[in-house]
């Protein structure tokens, strides 16, 4: 088909397509959101919605579907969780406004917004309780930075890092979308797919430092950054790229971002995406929040407070003085006697910086700004109740930032009703008596309705139809409907009555009255509307104008919900405030496992709580050899340990009777591991790559959480592996750590090497199996239990019999250092058919037990089950 017979509205759609090609273009048709061509069957397979068709292009139909714009927000959120961007094309006038340009003009239309997985803002699109990051990586000859911001928040920080930390960072931050310039996205390839991050590339002019500096200097309204920091060329890169994407994704409409705060590896807690995965920190190991650190600890009553605990999971500090104080504001809370009070108050205020988000965007309404005012009025009445001294120095430079707002909080509650709407089209959001000219235009409009309600009587009177109304519509007005059965007696009253419209049940008239009035009402409620729009982009300016100092009373709501949080934890679980200093102490006595613990109160299960003392002399190593059966709860112990830590350098109390913990620089674990099929690499592989990171990375403030290092290979291959990882961390590292094994042979460098001592989880046997009692204590195991954690696996009983019987022969073939093939041979063949188990043969029972089986509890007096009992003692001697 020749390009001439393209319909007008056709070619406006392709012209706008062809500058989105990797999107999907959202193209506004009245009510509705209309997709075509590929766009349309793939948004129809991953929505779930129709597809049709609309017309022909090129001799073949064009495919269509479409989502109606009062739930588009639904139908985003779907699209960008399966990984797809939308351009949404907005009409950018009216049908009545395109008419005056011909009768055939096409409204214009236009993209306003590139909807990605970083850039949302929208309430229904995102989790309270998470922020939404989106990172840019910059490189400037060999030096690497990370740049990242909420734009529904305000955030943005920047950090200067080498490329090995690359992997480590983005596994904290956890963003829903990087970007990267062609050549950083090649060199990152097995970085970024490790994380499950697919990067969106831009051009190299994104990543140009010196525009860079130029464009943030203009974001900022400032002549120079270096009031924000000095900053390397790397950073710049890395901050330019990510405004320059906003710039793209927002059209020109860039967010209300806060000046950029540079971080520095050095001053965060450690902790590579192995070991966050193994922690399970922020995310469980199946996937989701439940079973995570987080999902236990967090009792925040503001989603604000929520994110902020969650930045501090994820990024524990270094900075002994800010631990500190954090553990002091936490301690304050623990002991303060208002603390259910302010959590209270607290539990009603709104998210003020989503709401300014929106509001910066555009893309709020009424009920954002009701939302600051709810937030500046419960600032008021917390620092009106932590006035006074005392307060910790984090709650005090908290406190000062509640305040300073009272003549904005008097605007928006003159201006506002109680509770406004969601849409300023809607109207009623501005109160009563704040505007006179409104006040007047509502008047006029509210009787107008009044009148016409009058005239619809006097005309059912006048006419004699008592079900005459008078009805509304876009098209036609104001208008007089009767039905067909009653047009008779209107249309004899022509002169007065004048005809409009018939339909198949209805006719429509009017009258000069009525038009008259139709034009004084629909004045009077346009002119309300539009006096409505001014004033809420009045008090939407005021509000941006406060920005900075709301941004700060958001902050400082957040510090003190998180600190009274924290508090509330600890008295509820029976946390200790943990000692933290400069040494290279680690001594928990009565450590537990937070989350364990947590799900064994559930089910009434109390949790066997153990001691742990990794406090290193000096300079030298502290690594405590952990022996002992699986399922006895070495890994738990493991855990626990690393978490206490953590928890400890996060500024929390921990769950412990007491706690010294020197700092500790970084956090390795390496329990656990899975085929990673997609890149070749077996279980075995993978364990040595994550050991390798450890030796080679870790320092002298690591801590080292290893769990059954070279178990994926043959045995004396994995014990040599084994052996020479102990002694690295011993000597090269001179690590604090916990090393679990199976390997007994390793526990003779107890002995040997300083620093390395032995521990042991208790198990005891009976009757052939093993009971675990989940008690650590000093010591080497002698024996696995493989065998019996194998028959409470359910292993059949002949499989059961069997392994004992080459267990026994193998243990006697050790000691008498006979050969593995001798062994072998000296087995007896074992049929690979399935033996019926053995009947069991009944044993005599006892004096004691026949004695048991003629009692009957219920029928005994207090002194008859005292006789009873004196007589099974003496049966029994």
């Amino acid at each position: 088909m020749e390009e001439a017979s393209v319909t007008p509205m056709m070619a406006q759609y392709l012209e706008i397509k062809q500058g989105y090609p990797d999107a999907l273009l959202f193209y506004r048709m009245g009510d509705f959101y209309e997709m075509f061509f590929d766009d349309a069957v793939a948004a129809s397979a991953a929505l779930d919605i129709a597809l049709t068709k609309r017309g022909k292009h090129a001799g073949d139909d064009i495919p269509m579907c479409g989502v109606p714009v009062h739930a588009a927000e639904g139908y985003l959120l779907t699209l960008i969780r399966k990984g797809f961007r939308v351009a949404v094309g907005e009409q950018l006038e009216s049908p009545q406004e395109a008419k005056k340009r011909g009768s055939k003009s096409v409204v214009k239309r236009d993209v306003v917004r590139l909807v990605t997985p970083g850039t949302l803002t929208e309430e229904s699109l995102l989790e309270a309780r998470r922020h939404n990051y989106l990172a840019a990586l910059g490189q400037v000859r060999d030096n690497w930075a990370l740049a990242w911001a909420d734009i529904s928040t305000g955030a943005f920080h920047v950090m200067p890092l080498g490329r090995a930390r690359i992997g480590a960072e983005l596994a904290r931050l956890g963003p829903s979308e990087v970007l990267a310039s062609d050549g950083v996205a090649e060199t990152l390839r097995e970085v970024l797919t490790d994380l499950g991050l697919d990067p969106t590339t831009l051009g190299a002019a994104s990543f140009d430092s010196s525009a860079a500096e130029a464009r943030l200097a203009s974001l900022f309204k400032v002549q120079s950054l270096a009031g924000f920091g000095t900053f390397e060329r790397a950073e710049l890169s890395a901050m330019g790229a990510l405004v320059d994407y906003l710039d793209i994704t927002q059209k020109g409409r860039l967010p209300i971002l806060r000046p950029p705060r540079q971080e520095q590896v050095s001053r965060i807690l450690q902790i590579d995406a192995a070991t966050r995965r193994n922690l399970e920190l922020t995310e469980s190991l199946q996937g989701g929040r439940a079973g995570s650190l987080l999902s236990v600890i967090d009792m925040t009553v503001t989603s604000a407070g929520a994110r902020l605990l969650e930045r501090r999971v994820a990024s524990p500090s270094r900075d002994l003085e800010v631990i500190n104080e954090r553990l002091e504001a936490v301690n304050w809370g623990v002991e303060g006697p208002i603390a259910g009070n302010l959590r209270d108050a607290l539990k009603s205020v709104p998210d003020v910086d989503r709401a300014l988000s929106r509001l910066g965007l555009d893309r709020g309404g009424p009920r954002d700004l009701a939302a600051v005012r709810t937030a500046l009025a419960q600032a008021g009445l917390i620092a009106d109740r932590l006035t006074g001294e005392g307060l910790p120095d984090l709650i005090t430079r908290s406190v000062a930032a509640l305040t300073g707002q009272e003549d904005l909080l008097g605007l928006l509650d003159a201006a506002l009703v109680a509770e406004p709407g969601l849409r300023v089209s809607d109207g009623g959001f501005v109160a009563t008596g704040h505007d006179p000219a409104l006040d007047e235009a509502r008047t006029l409009r509210d009787e107008g309705r009044g009148v016409i309600a009058r005239m619809q009587g006097e005309y059912a009177q006048e006419t004699g139809v008592s079900s005459l109304k008078i009805k509304h519509n876009n098209v036609l007005g104001y208008f007089i409907e009767t039905t067909a059965l009653h047009a008779e007696k209107m249309f004899a009253l022509s002169e007065r009555f004048i005809h409009r419209q018939t339909t198949a049940n209805q006719v429509r008239f009017t009258t000069v009255e009525l038009s008259d009035m139709e034009r004084r009402i629909l004045n009077a409620g346009n002119e309300a509307l539009e006096i409505e729009r001014r004033i809420y982009e009045e008090l939407r300016q005021a509000v941006l104008s406060a920005a900075p100092v709301l941004s700060e009373l958001a902050l400082g709501l957040a510090e003190i919900d998180l600190s009274l949080a924290l508090a509330e934890l600890a008295r509820q679980r029976d946390w200790c405030r943990p000692k933290v200093d400069n040494s290279r102490a680690f001594g928990i006595t009565g450590g537990r496992h937070p989350v364990v613990e947590a799900a064994l109160a559930a089910s009434g299960t109390p949790f066997i709580a153990n001691d742990c003392d990794l406090s290193a002399e000096g300079q030298a190593a502290a690594v405590t050899l952990l022996t002992g059966p699986n399922m006895a709860g070495k890994s738990t112990y493991l855990r626990q340990n690393a978490l206490i830590a953590l928890l400890a350098q996060m500024g929390s109390y921990v769950p412990a009777q007491t706690a010294h913990v020197g700092l500790v620089s970084q956090i390795f674990s390496r329990v656990g591991a899975s085929d990673d099929l997609a890149r070749g690499r077996s279980t075995f592989m993978v364990e040595m790559v994550e050991t390798a990171a450890i030796l080679n990375q870790a320092d002298d403030r690591a801590l080292v959480i290893l769990d059954e290092i070279g178990r994926g290979t043959a045995t004396y291959d994995g014990l040599s592996i084994a052996w020479a990882t102990l002694e690295h961390l011993q000597a090269v590292n001179r690590v604090r750590g916990l090393f679990a094994t199976h390997y007994h042979e390793l526990t003779t460098l107890a002995g040997k090497l300083d620093g390395v001592s032995n521990a042991t989880v208790a198990v005891k046997e009976w009757d052939n199996e093993v009971i675990f009692l989940h008690e650590v204590h000093a010591g080497a195991a002698d024996r696995s239990y493989g065998v019996q954690v194998a028959q409470l696996a359910g292993l059949p009983a002949p499989v059961i019999t069997r392994a004992r019987a080459v267990l026994d022969a193998l243990e006697k073939g050790e000691r008498e250092r006979a050969t593995p093939k001798a062994l072998i041979d000296d087995l007896p063949l074992f049929s690979a058919a399935a033996r019926a188990p053995e009947p069991v043969v009944s044993q005599e029972t006892s004096a004691v037990e026949e004695k048991l089986r003629e009692i009957l509890p219920d029928n005994l007096s207090p002194r008859d089950a005292l006789q009873a009992l004196y007589d099974l003692k003496d049966l029994l001697d």
